[in-house]
C-alpha cells in the first residue's frame, strides 16, 4: 500500500474509466472520484464497488446546476447508496453567476439531506463563495451529523480558520502550492485537517492529465511548508485520512 491519498479526482472522466481505477487499486492509492451528475453514479458505483481503495462520491456540481437542477430528485434518491457525496457547492464564478440562486436552494437541500441521513463525507467546491459556502455548512451540517472537505479551497485566512472551526477539512494540490503569494494562506491551514487531492484531469503533469499516483507531487512542497520531512508528512496525510473516515 503506497499511503498516498487523492480526495478529490473525477476518474470517469479519464479516457479509460476502469484502468484509470485498476491503476489506483494498484498503486494503493486511496482515491476519492468524484461525479458530476447523479446520473453518473451507477456507472461509477459498479466500477468501484469491489476494490478496495477507491470510493465514488454522489455529485451534482455547482456549475451544472444551471442545467440539472431537477436531478436533485434523483440525487436524493440515490445518497442512501453511498456515503460520499461530491462534487457539491456553490461557484460564483462569471460564468457560472447566472444560476447561484439556484445553486444556493440545491446546495442548502444537499446540506440538509445529508445531515439528516449522517454520517456523509463531503467533498465542495466553493470557487468565489467560501463565505456563502461556510454560512451554509455552519447552518445546515452540525459537525456531529457529517463532514466537510473544502476541496481546493480559495477563501481568506480568515475564512480557513472559520471553515476548521466548523469541522472542515481541506484537500490541497501541486497546483496550490506552486501559487506564489498563497504561502501564508496555506501555512494557517490546520496540519490535522489537511488532505491530498489531484483535481485529475483538470490538473497537469507536463502535457498529460494528472492521475493519483501523482497525488504524492504535493508532499515534498507541503512538508517544506509545514516544517516537516515528506516522509512525516506523507503520514500526517495518512493519520488525517483515517481520523476522517474511522
Amino acid at each position: 500500500m503506497s499511503n498516498l491519498v487523492d480526495f478529490h479526482c473525477h476518474l470517469d472522466l479519464y479516457p479509460d474509466f476502469e484502468r484509470a481505477v485498476e491503476r489506483c487499486e494498484r498503486a494503493g492509492v486511496f482515491t476519492l472520484t468524484v461525479t458530476t451528475t447523479p446520473k453518473a453514479w451507477r456507472r461509477n458505483a459498479e466500477v468501484t464497488g469491489a476494490t478496495k481503495y477507491v470510493r465514488a462520491g454522489l455529485g451534482l456540481h455547482p456549475q451544472l446546476v444551471g442545467e440539472r437542477a431537477a436531478e436533485i430528485g434523483l440525487w436524493e434518491r440515490l445518497l442512501p447508496e453511498t456515503r460520499y457525496v461530491g462534487e457539491v457547492g456553490l461557484d460564483a464564478g462569471p460564468r457560472y453567476y447566472s444560476s447561484f440562486d439556484v445553486q444556493k436552494k440545491v446546495f442548502a437541500h444537499i446540506l440538509e439531506a445529508c445531515a439528516e441521513a449522517g454520517n456523509k463525507i463531503l467533498s465542495v467546491h466553493s470557487v468565489r463563495s467560501a463565505k456563502i459556502v461556510l454560512d451554509m455548512v455552519e447552518a445546515h451540517m452540525p459537525p456531529d451529523r457529517g463532514k466537510v472537505v473544502l476541496h481546493w479551497f480559495t477563501g481568506s485566512a480568515a475564512e480557513a480558520r472559520r471553515a476548521a472551526d466548523l469541522g472542515c477539512y481541506f484537500s490541497i494540490n501541486e497546483q496550490m502550492l506552486a501559487k506564489e503569494g498563497k504561502t501564508a494562506f496555506l501555512r494557517s491551514l490546520p496540519r490535522e485537517r489537511l488532505l491530498t487531492e489531484t483535481d485529475g484531469p483538470f490538473t497537469k503533469v507536463g502535457d498529460r492529465a494528472a492521475e493519483p499516483t501523482d497525488a504524492g507531487r504535493a508532499l515534498a512542497p507541503l512538508a517544506a511548508l509545514l516544517g516537516l520531512d515528506e516522509t512525516e508528512t506523507k503520514a500526517l496525510i495518512y493519520a488525517n485520512l483515517r481520523k476522517l473516515l474511522f
